[in-house]
């Protein structure tokens, strides 16, 4: 549902944003994802080369926000924001909780409704499908951008060559309010597929087996490109399935490249835009679309990115897609997959079946369960429930027959939304059940009761156990033409960069920000220090609590004395001179401020006079928190390494210090340059120095406005 007028003159900003910014010379090489990343950041220092780890102020194509709209409008509100800066970048879509009829659901929709109007942002009722489905329809994701959304899943926009990236609710306020935010470019891993598929395996198979291959956090909060000769052969529905759980699998983004596959798709789009009316010279063509036409389809052969040869990843995976056969994930974790053939001998009965979700709910998803039905009844027992990812896709599978056939088997229809994969409405598991899902989460729980046992695997295996009551391969499969049924052959290239580490040049410092941070230094020698360790579940909700208050408590389940300590050492910290920010400077180990997304972990640190945090690696919404909140976090693994071999008990993290402390204070006075990231530690055994990567222009700019929200208001003040 279109609900805005289009603005006179967009046309041409739609054509231009097809080009990439160019940058000065030397060339320094990029990978494709920080070309785009480039060509969206906004004031970035003349020359400036966009490169992985860099922190950069970003202005996406478009950000998209479903039902959590609400809470948005409220951030975007509560800020003293008024003004949608670019209605035409912000896109509306309701799909999680549509099987919902209560009244206050319905006055829920109803008011992100009126607000999409009173702002002339564009609007997609419930009812029209899964949003990161709607957004690659309706080419708000489209090859060479750069859209966000504030869900996980928004990875999925790789599929189409489109960088897409998660964001938080206070992220889709500022770009509601300002048209940009903060991001940190991730780091970048190459994952090359050879070979072919075999006849019956699928896009689910290939990410379903990554995920159980490589489980050991190989991409992490990484971007991946997806590379080698077997993409070509993969559609572009397996590539949206595979780009969608890319999340699973720890990443951040999953992008495919722009190839004949993909032209030739859009191509096809196209035709069926352009044929939206009745073939009759009397009839007038349907109006252009705004964002997929020919003019959007020839500016992207003509202006076609690529990866510069001796561009730099942090790694080199490989994945030979002829050895794969098809794989289940399960019971109840993505880290778990195996042949299909070694677990349909188990012959695990099932009570519920789902082809449901933005993973694999499109038109192709939905002919190849309609195939292995066809004829056929849901066995006794067993519930088969079915969701288009969209109401165009339900119009295309029903014109094309493929609908009927599900419904004949005895398949139970929900709306096109989100529905069962993210736990709401009908035909959830119960206590003691066993369901089988083609949607892209199996967390224990997620799906329904947290007894219940879920798996994943594609639309033809969910459709063909329904059909048979227990999980197994449909008989269409011809064991013959698969490979042997072991795990299939994936390898870690050796030499994980093509190219030397480029070196984080010096860039003059926003005014204000301190040139460097120093203060007493204490260590905390633990891993997944999770944010209920930084900041008690139980002073969550109390909204009246006090900064103040909040820095008592700070680390109270991790280390009862922690602040108490840092109180007595900042009376006798002071900066050296007035660019010198002072205060304690913690040191931790690896995925610091894991777990749930509580603000108050990061602002009970800073509040306590913790103003950097340096850590091995960061939980990313921790992370985002932190920055969004002026606590500035820096990664320095050498750092944590030596600390850890000197001072931790058994050289290990996990147990404290070595006369069982839990935080380690020696006494070492610490000094992080943030000019040129070198950082220097004195103690009684003399000094050391070592290096991080900064903070950019963008991090510091927050930092001074004193977070996100102040910065909001200074732009639109």
């Amino acid at each position: 549902m279109r609900l805005s007028p289009r603005i006179p003159g967009r046309g041409c900003l739609q054509a231009a944003r097809f080009f990439a910014t160019s940058v000065t010379t030397p060339r320094i090489p990029q990978t494709i994802i920080e070309k785009v990343v480039q060509k969206y950041s906004v004031s970035l220092p003349d020359g400036k080369v966009v490169k992985a780890g860099d922190y950069v102020m970003i202005r996406p194509e478009h950000v998209m926000t479903h039902d959590n709209t609400g809470p948005v409008i409220s951030k975007f509100k509560s800020i003293g924001a008024k003004k949608i800066f670019d209605p035409r970048q912000a896109v509306f879509t309701l799909d999680h909780d549509v099987q919902n009829k209560s009244d206050k659901n319905l006055a829920k929709y109803a008011n992100i409704e009126a607000f999409a109007r009173a702002h002339g942002i564009d609007f997609y009722p419930a009812g029209r499908g899964i949003g990161h489905q709607v957004l690659v329809e309706e080419g708000y994701a489209f090859p060479h951008t750069l859209t966000v959304a504030s869900d996980s899943h928004s990875n999925m926009y790789g599929g189409v060559a489109c960088v897409g990236t998660a964001i938080v609710r206070t992220d889709a306020a500022a770009l509601w309010a300002t048209g940009k935010t903060w991001w940190q470019v991730p780091r970048m891993v190459k994952v090359e597929f050879r070979g072919k598929l075999a006849p019956g395996v699928t896009g689910k198979d290939v990410i379903v087996a990554l995920c159980g291959s490589f489980n050991n956090d190989e991409v992490l909060n990484a971007a991946i490109e997806f590379t080698g000769e077997g993409v070509s052969a993969l559609s572009i529905d397996d590539r949206l399935t595979i780009s969608n759980m890319t999340t699973e699998w720890g990443a951040l983004v999953g992008v495919f490249p722009v190839d004949d596959t993909l032209l030739s798709w859009y191509e096809s789009v196209l035709t069926k835009l352009e044929q939206r009316t009745f073939a009759s010279k009397s009839v007038p063509p349907p109006p252009e679309h705004p964002r997929i036409n020919r003019r959007s389809l020839d500016a992207l052969r003509a202006t076609n990115l690529a990866s510069d040869l001796g561009a730099q990843y942090s790694s080199h995976l490989i994945f030979d897609l002829s050895t794969l056969v098809p794989h289940v994930s399960g019971p109840n974790s993505v880290k778990v997959s195996t042949p299909l053939p070694k677990l349909e001998s188990q012959q695990i009965a099932i009570q519920k079946a789902y082809l449901v979700s933005c993973t694999n709910s499109r038109v192709s998803d939905i002919a190849a369960a309609a195939s292995v039905v066809e004829g056929k009844k849901v066995a006794e027992g067993v519930e088969f429930y079915v969701a288009a990812a969209s109401s165009v896709v339900q119009a295309e599978a029903e014109k094309l027959g493929h609908w009927n056939k599900l419904i004949a088997a005895g398949a139970k229809v929900l709306p096109a939304g989100c529905g069962p994969c993210i736990g709401l409405g009908t035909g959830l598991l119960e206590e003691g059940e066993t369901g089988i899902s083609a949607t892209n989460r199996n967390y224990k729980g997620r799906m329904g009761h947290p007894k219940a046992q879920a798996y994943l695997a594609s639309p033809a295996v969910v459709a063909a156990s329904a059909v048979k009551g227990f999980i197994c391969s449909p008989n269409s499969l011809d064991a013959t033409s698969l490979p042997p049924a072991g795990a299939p052959i994936f390898s870690i290239a050796s030499g994980s960069s093509d190219a030397a580490e480029v070196p984080q040049a010096e860039e003059p410092l926003f005014p204000g920000f301190p040139a460097a941070f120093s203060g007493r230094l204490l260590f905390a020698p633990q891993d997944n220090l999770s944010t209920d360790a930084l900041y008690p579940g139980k002073y969550t909700y109390q909204d009246d609590i006090t900064l103040e208050r909040q820095a008592q408590v700070v680390m109270e389940n991790y280390d009862p004395s922690f602040a108490a300590n840092v109180a007595t050492i900042l009376p006798s910290l002071s900066a050296s001179d007035e660019s010198t920010k002072s205060g304690v400077v913690l040191v931790s180990g690896y995925n610091f401020g894991t777990g749930s997304s509580r603000e108050q972990a990061a602002t009970a640190l800073k509040a306590a006079g913790v103003p950097l945090v340096i850590a091995g690696s960061f939980g990313d919404i921790f992370k985002r928190n932190a920055i969004n909140n002026g606590l500035v976090c820096l990664e320095c693994p050498e750092l944590v390494a030596e600390l850890t071999a000197t001072y931790a008990k058994g050289g290990a993290r996990g147990a404290g210090g070595r006369e069982g402390e839990l935080t380690v204070d020696k006494g070492h006075e610490i000094r992080v340059s943030m000019t040129d990231g070198n950082v220097t530690l004195r103690g009684s055994d003399g000094e050391k120095t070592y290096k991080v990567r900064t903070v950019g222009a963008s991090v510091q700019e927050l930092w001074v406005c004193g977070g996100l929200e102040g910065f909001i208001l200074k732009s639109i003040r």
